[in-house]
């Protein structure tokens, strides 16, 4: 891990409150789902956490971002309120979609945050077509689509990138490729396997594949591919390579994989990686990074609590944003 020149040395504390608050968001959220507070799935980002991370800070306020069911990290780290996030997977009329839309479904169109889709691969031509109308208006805008491995088998995956790269559209395709879909090992159900990043080339799109537990690495890789859907020159695909620690979903019992295999990843979880960056380089110091691990731990305390006693969503509330 070495150090960006385009990351001002005072980011550091922000790169690092910002993962360990999704960390702590997600396995308080896994508590309040085993005591049945939490509504329908659940799909915890739990070492995953560099993705989002060093990626979405990199966009301005005029980008959007839109995701797959994974998203909560994704929220976090595009602003998104952690109470309003919490709210919403209780079901609480304080959530984002007022309680309606659940863990799958985070949304937040102030921040451009366009949400999480519980299709497979649903999100890729609302990416498409986000871009579409960027490059319409002649703005300067931008769309960060996150993906799992699992949608690069879907038609839409092949359809969106075909027209971002004929329209040269100005949207960064990023394929988070934790090796599993669902129960089902990557190398089984991908001819290309671990280098998924080589289809984009099909369609003309540069492609890089990162190290997604290093989130110095993202950063670089997404300021560099932001810069190049700026300039005009069509879409980008980056392929980040990381891993979750939980379970598919809170449901999954991951009876797939050796937890010798979880361990090995574990050696390299991208926040210890990134902390014991900062102490290497005497970028923060014991004494500041414990005071920002208690922090956390007070800020998710309320959030829990406001989800807690957040009221439930009022019967009449069923008809709105309904369309006639």
């Amino acid at each position: 891990m070495e150090l960006a020149v385009d990351i001002d040395k005072n980011q550091v504390a922000d790169y690092y409150r910002q993962m360990l608050m999704i960390r702590r968001f997600e396995e308080a959220a896994g508590r309040l789902y085993l005591q049945g507070l939490v509504r329908g799935f659940l799909h915890l980002y739990i070492g995953e956490e560099a993705v989002a991370v060093g990626a979405i800070p990199v966009l301005d306020v005029q980008d959007y971002v839109i995701t797959h069911y994974r998203d909560h990290g994704h929220a976090l780290a595009r602003g998104v309120d952690p109470k309003a996030v919490m709210a919403e997977l209780c079901g609480k009329a304080t959530g984002t979609s007022g309680g309606k839309g659940g863990s799958m479904h985070i949304f937040d169109v102030d921040r451009h945050f366009m949400g999480g889709h519980a299709i497979v691969g649903g999100q890729l031509p609302i990416a498409t077509g986000l871009a579409l109308s960027i490059k319409q208006r002649g703005g300067d805008g931008a769309v960060m689509c996150f993906f799992g491995d699992g949608a690069v088998n879907e038609g839409e995956f092949h359809e969106s990138l075909n027209l971002a790269s004929l329209w040269k559209l100005p949207v960064i395709f990023f394929l988070e490729n934790n090796l599993y879909g669902m129960g089902s090992h990557v190398d089984k159900t991908h001819a290309a396997g671990r280098d998924i990043y080589a289809s984009a080339e099909y369609y003309k799109i540069p492609a890089v594949q990162i190290d997604g537990m290093d989130l110095l690495a993202v950063h670089e890789a997404s300021a560099e591919a932001l810069k190049k859907v700026r300039s005009g020159d069509g879409p980008v695909f980056l392929e980040a390579m990381t891993y979750r620690f939980r379970g598919h979903s809170m449901a999954d019992p991951v009876a797939y994989r050796e937890t010798s295999e979880v361990e090995e990843w574990r050696v390299n979880d991208p926040i210890e990686r990134f902390k014991s960056f900062s102490l290497a380089e005497g970028l923060m110091s014991e004494d500041e990074l414990a005071q920002i691990d208690r922090e956390v731990i007070e800020t998710i305390e309320e959030v829990v609590e406001f989800a807690k006693n957040s009221p439930e969503p009022e019967l009449d509330s069923l008809w709105d944003n309904v369309y006639a």
